[in-house]
C-alpha cells in the first residue's frame, strides 16, 4: 500500500479563490510565528499573521502574500482564509517599494498612528518578499 505524502492546499479570499493544489509541504504566517504543515498534520485552527505561504506543490512551487485571516487544517486539507492573497506575479514590486519608502519616512504622533505605520512596513515587506 503505498503512503501519501501530498495533501490539498486550497488560498481563498473575500473576491477569488486563489490557489487550490496538491502540496507536500505548506509553510504560512500565523500570528505569533511560521507553522509548517506536513501530510497527516493533527487538526489546527489558527489566526494568520501578514507574511509570505510557501507551498511546495506537487507540480511547481508557489510564494504568496497573504494579509491575516485564518488557516485550517483538517483530514489532509489546508484552507487559508484571508482578507488579501497575491501570487508573486500579481505582485506589483515598483509600487510596494514606494508604499514601504513612505512608511518608513512616516511619523507617528499617537500610538494608532505607529502601530499602522509598523502594519504597513510589514505589509509592503512582505510584499516584496514574495515577490522575489
Amino acid at each position: 500500500m503505498a503512503i501519501s505524502v501530498s495533501f490539498q492546499c486550497t488560498v481563498i479570499t473575500p473576491e477569488r479563490q486563489v490557489l487550490d493544489t496538491e502540496a507536500t509541504f505548506v509553510a504560512f504566517p500565523a500570528h505569533d510565528g511560521e507553522v509548517g504543515i506536513l501530510c497527516n498534520r493533527a487538526p489546527l485552527l489558527c489566526k494568520l499573521g501578514t507574511g509570505v505561504l510557501r507551498v511546495e506543490a506537487v507540480s511547481s512551487n508557489q510564494r504568496i502574500f497573504i494579509d491575516g485571516g485564518f488557516a485550517q487544517v483538517l483530514k489532509n486539507r489546508v484552507t487559508i482564509l484571508t482578507e488579501q492573497a497575491l501570487r508573486a506575479e500579481e505582485i506589483d514590486v515598483r509600487q510596494a517599494q514606494s508604499a514601504l519608502s513612505e512608511a518608513r519616512a512616516g511619523q507617528g504622533s499617537t500610538l494608532e498612528e505607529m502601530q499602522a505605520r509598523r502594519r504597513e512596513i510589514a505589509r509592503q515587506s512582505a510584499k516584496l518578499k514574495a515577490a522575489r
